[in-house]
């Protein structure tokens, strides 16, 4: 049965979030608050900002949505030439953020990026809508476009290419895998007074700690 927004913002007035109280595996207690916002049909609830920086530290951010979450840590997929494939692969850390604002809840996820498998990208590009396979083969993502036409007529011309066939993957389009060294889960509170858990991994185990909002 799904949730409300008032029922479980209301669960939350009853007691702090505290390490008693959420599990000791971060990837297990996200699953948790996606299940929440999922369930209390937000807009995009797996939308999240995605952080990364090019070889000379130079920032950049944008949304993106999840694709999933499994033991190794939090998928998406994208060209890897585009501006955040680019800089992936100069500088293989990145940051991700979750903001449910109707739950006044906040996560925080940094760590290392890998490529997923070939056959993981395979995998979810024939699980996409024909017409964003196509797109995918249609658009040179982040390059300079002299108009919208060039863009759809690049799309004419896969969409004739593939006619009455499967589109496979182009190459140069699958997923990553951020793997998380610290994540912080934000519970807004009243009087400014949120509840901030932060788990940092190290020594091959996730350390658990309250910090000061």
């Amino acid at each position: 049965m799904k949730k409300d927004i008032a029922s479980i913002r209301e669960e939350f007035k009853k007691g702090s979030l505290t390490k008693q109280s959420i599990d000791a595996n971060p990837l297990v207690q996200f699953e948790k608050w996606l299940n929440d916002a999922i369930n209390a049909t937000l807009p995009e609830p797996t939308a999240m900002i995605l952080s990364t920086a090019d070889k000379n530290a130079k920032p950049s951010s944008r949304t993106v949505l999840l694709k999933g979450v499994d033991d190794g840590g939090f998928v998406f997929f994208t060209n890897y030439q585009s501006r955040k494939g680019k800089q992936l692969n100069e500088n293989p850390q990145a940051a991700i953020t979750f903001f449910w604002n109707e739950l006044e809840r906040q996560v925080n996820i940094t760590g290392e990026v890998q490529r997923v498998s070939e056959n993981n990208s395979d995998e979810y590009f024939q699980s996409r809508p024909r017409k964003s396979r196509l797109g995918a083969w249609a658009s040179s993502q982040s390059e300079e476009l002299i108009n919208r036409e060039e863009l759809m007529a690049n799309f004419a011309k896969y969409t004739l290419q593939y006619a009455g066939r499967d589109v496979p993957r182009p190459s140069h389009w699958g997923g990553f895998r951020l793997i998380p060294d610290r994540v912080e889960f934000w519970q807004g509170r009243p009087s400014r007074l949120h509840d901030r858990i932060e788990y940092q991994y190290h020594g091959g185990q996730w350390k658990i700690r309250r910090l000061s909002p």
